[in-house]
């Protein structure tokens, strides 16, 4: 029998093949606070260890400019294979961050930096077919709950919201902001629900659309009957929501393959291409949406 070498998988009693420590990829990151961002860590180890490779997570806290420089100077210490960035856009000072050159880079996010590659879930499709879903019911508009302001996949849902309303030829209402959390979906829900203009809204996350459907409720407005909703993750509560909420699906399993594989391609032949791999999303249709009421 050939004697097992640093680089081969580690098969257990059972034929599967294990992660060998002695093959890693570092994963960055600043928070797993967010839905997002924690069922991506878990895409991208569940890849990893299906190519035998090991995830060394590090937490940054605030991703400041020395601190990110700081702990990929140490994972490439640990002498990863390749590093992914699971870090907001808007919080990293492209311009001051030192990567390690020899070491495959790919950025979870939806635009490549520095000549990196990215992959992100296709935050612009989503919102867009969200949108058009709740036109072609009916609705002469549709209000927005949008993420923070300092998310980048707020801005692009955001965005991709006011472009297919400008597209359709409909008003387009000033957005609420909220913190993507069920309590400030529920804020702002209170001031929509008196509006009788408002009869579709747009909820940036499916957190904040349980808040939203909250607020509906002790108004006394129906769902869908007199308001619709939407939301966006497919979060595996969101069919047991009240209406079970209509919300777009991010293949976050396909996210994470896809993370891996690009690393991997880079780590197998030494090309770096700065593009960005969209991660196409779908929509699900269940009883949160509905015709106007008129």
């Amino acid at each position: 029998m050939r004697e097992r070498t640093t680089g081969d998988p580690l098969p257990d009693v059972r034929g599967a093949v294990l992660p060998d420590p002695a093959r890693s990829i570092g994963v960055l990151t600043s928070t797993l606070a967010t839905l997002g961002n924690s069922r991506t860590l878990d895409a991208i180890a569940q890849a990893a260890a299906a190519e035998g490779y090991s995830v060394k997570l590090t937490s940054l806290g605030k991703p400041t400019r020395s601190a990110v420089t700081r702990a990929f100077r140490q994972l490439g210490q640990q002498a990863v294979e390749g590093m992914v960035v699971l870090v907001e856009e808007y919080d990293l000072d492209w311009p001051g961050i030192e990567f390690p050159a020899d070491v495959p880079v790919v950025v979870v996010d939806s635009n490549p930096r520095a000549g990196y590659p990215a992959v992100d879930t296709d935050q612009a499709q989503g919102a867009t077919l969200a949108t058009e879903h709740l036109l072609r019911l009916g609705h002469e508009t549709v209000w927005h709950v949008a993420g923070p302001t300092d998310s980048f996949a707020a801005e692009r849902r955001e965005h991709a919201w006011r472009a297919t309303l400008t597209r359709f030829d409909r008003p387009v209402p000033l957005p609420v902001v909220g913190d993507w959390s069920a309590e400030s979906g529920y804020t702002l829900g209170r001031m929509l629900c008196h509006d009788p203009a408002v009869t579709a809204v747009f909820a940036a996350n499916d957190q904040m659309a349980l808040g939203l459907l909250r607020a509906l409720h002790e108004a006394g407005r129906s769902v869908p009957g007199e308001v619709s909703v939407a939301g966006f993750d497919d979060m595996p509560e969101a069919a047991s929501f009240w209406p079970p909420l209509t919300t777009v699906r991010q293949s976050f399993s396909e996210l994470g393959r896809r993370v891996v594989r690009t690393l991997l391609d880079e780590t197998a032949t030494g090309i770096r291409a700065a593009v960005v791999e969209p991660v196409p999303v779908t929509l699900v249709v269940r009883g949160s949406t509905g015709p106007p009421p008129w």
